[in-house]
């Protein structure tokens, strides 16, 4: 089984690094972090690969940081993946054109299928991700959350996979909203259920990543990647330090 990426990752809000509490701009916390410089420490550390996420275009694509973003890909040597607010294909094309390695699609894969479909056909699938954010039902049911976790679709995570398989996807990032931002570790049976049934995906783990145990838990959990925010920003450990680690256990 390949050993997982850490894949760490910034979340912008016109300009500043922020970590919203599981979606939620009214908990919001500010780090005084400037972001090329944290990308580039995170890449001297060892990383091989990025994710970004626009806040700021979230709320409204018409304000998307481009600018910012594209100076942030010019100035690291290592791939970035990013996502917020991907709603047309104009907004795939822009951060392409800025450098963006993949693009990340979220709201836009459960609302408007047929649109995506088309670009999986466009761009092809190693280019684009689909963000699937679950709650989990108390029956055990994976259902999409949606428009920055505020509603739930009637969509379960294997429907949405399910249904966009026959376009070639190939990377799906899944996260668990209840984990989001809490430091209190991954849900590492999700992980290990949906990368058995779904073989011939490259999942990212996102969520709950609190301590260099939690990296550990994921080793056999069958993710190709696990994104790391609020941990690494916080200094709980290092890049060098959650690539170490499984050697270890």
């Amino acid at each position: 089984m390949p050993i997982p990426t850490i894949i760490p990752a910034l979340d912008l809000i016109d300009g500043q690094i922020v970590r919203l509490h599981q979606g939620d701009y009214a908990q919001k916390r500010e780090y005084a972090h400037d972001p090329l410089k944290q990308l580039q420490f995170y890449q001297a550390q060892g990383a091989k690969q990025l994710h970004l996420v626009d806040l700021t275009g979230a709320k409204n694509p018409q304000l998307r940081q481009i600018e910012l973003i594209t100076k942030l890909i010019n100035g690291v040597d290592i791939p970035i993946q990013i996502g917020g607010g991907i709603r047309q294909q104009a907004d795939i094309e822009a951060l392409l054109a800025a450098g963006a390695q993949r693009v990340v699609i979220g709201s836009t894969a459960i609302k408007t299928p047929e649109i995506v479909k088309q670009w999986f056909s466009n761009y092809g699938a190693d280019r684009l991700v689909l963000a699937l954010d679950v709650r989990i039902s108390p029956e055990g049911k994976k259902y999409i959350a949606i428009h920055g976790w505020q509603e739930q679709s009637n969509q379960t995570l294997e429907q949405v996979i399910d249904n966009y398989l026959p376009f070639g996807l190939k990377h799906v990032l899944c996260t668990d909203i209840s984990k989001d931002g809490t430091l209190s570790g991954s849900n590492v049976a999700l992980y290990q259920h949906i990368t058995q049934q779904y073989p011939q995906i490259a999942f990212q783990a996102s969520g709950g990543i609190g301590d260099i145990n939690d990296i550990k838990a994921l080793e056999k959990s069958g993710v190709a990647g696990i994104i790391v925010g609020r941990a690494l920003l916080e200094g709980k450990f290092t890049i060098q330090e959650a690539m170490t680690c499984w050697q270890n256990v």
